[in-house]
């Protein structure tokens, strides 16, 4: 499918080097590139002196290191998590250990709905049901550190307990995986949903901040008419599966096949669960049809 997202695909970040990104933000990328996390997952170090870090990146001791390297003669006050896949908290636990920082995130993982609950997939899988939060964040709340100030802004649909933070400050926001410079996001039942994860985009849209910070790849720069073109996307995505169910009644396989052209194998999985998010928003505004809730062995119709 054609789009006008001018994704960045030439991002450079060496693994385990501390690189400036703000004068108050510095990223390092942890060694764990894949077909879902691209050349890694990037956490942040907010701050100088006493910092934040957001987001601790996989279970790799390397990383932890690398993140320790960074900010030695420092003083990790906060820990931040934008959501609970293990790509993102694995190294919490050892990050907390040798800091002794606090965590705050908006709480423990959890799914958007029951539906598919303990069904294999590969992405669910990547969820860290372990973890609970030091400090549970509501919508809004403040987090204040040495020469900086953050605000929680709930964002679901990638992650039901997803959330972005706001450096007003610096005009940017910590986007987690809601918003990503290389690629579309994946939105995966249960713990995904597309409906959520709409609502969130246009939420971001509405906000001034030009600069976004993602989990993976580099800035996304002009942030809000980046996530206008990601709407555009998904509408488009949306308009694509009602073509096809025109022709009659169809799997999710057989959609994915018709709609996402050379798709790369590795992601057929992560292609069907979009689609799935998709024909369930689409199955509760009654424009699709499906016997029982929707599933990924289901059968769909045009309303």
């Amino acid at each position: 499918m054609a789009d006008d997202i001018p994704f960045d695909r030439k991002f450079e970040a060496v693994p385990g080097r501390a690189e400036a990104v703000t004068p108050l933000v510095r990223r390092v990328l942890a060694p764990n590139p894949g077909p879902f996390t691209f050349t890694g997952t990037c956490s942040y170090i907010l701050g100088r002196g006493e910092v934040a870090i957001v987001d601790p990146g996989p279970d790799d001791a390397a990383h932890v290191e690398a993140l320790l390297a960074a900010v030695q003669g420092e003083r990790v006050t906060h820990i931040l998590l934008t959501h609970t896949h293990r790509d993102h908290s694995g190294a919490l636990e050892a990050l907390k250990a040798r800091t002794g920082a606090p965590t705050y995130a908006q709480g423990p993982h959890r799914a958007a709905r029951p539906l598919h609950e303990g069904e294999a997939n590969t992405l669910d899988a990547a969820a860290d049901r372990g973890f609970f939060p030091d400090v549970a964040l509501a919508d809004g709340a403040a987090i204040e550190g040495a020469g900086w100030r953050l605000e929680a802004l709930a964002t679901p649909g990638h992650a039901a307990n997803h959330m972005a933070f706001v450096l007003a400050q610096d005009g940017l926001i910590f986007v987690g995986d809601h918003v990503m410079a290389w690629a579309t996001t994946v939105v995966a039942p249960p713990d995904g949903s597309m409906s959520d994860y709409m609502e969130s985009l246009r939420r971001l849209q509405a906000r001034p901040e030009p600069l976004y910070l993602p989990g993976h790849g580099g800035p996304v720069r002009e942030g809000p008419a980046f996530v206008g073109r990601y709407i555009r996307h998904r509408v488009a995505r949306e308009t694509a599966i009602l073509r096809a169910l025109s022709r009659g009644p169809m799997s999710i396989p057989e959609i994915v096949r018709a709609i996402y052209i050379g798709l790369d194998p590795r992601l057929n999985e992560a292609a069907g669960l979009s689609t799935l998010a998709h024909l369930e928003d689409l199955a509760a505004r009654g424009e699709v049809l499906t016997e029982g809730p929707a599933t990924l062995d289901g059968v769909f119709t045009l309303a």
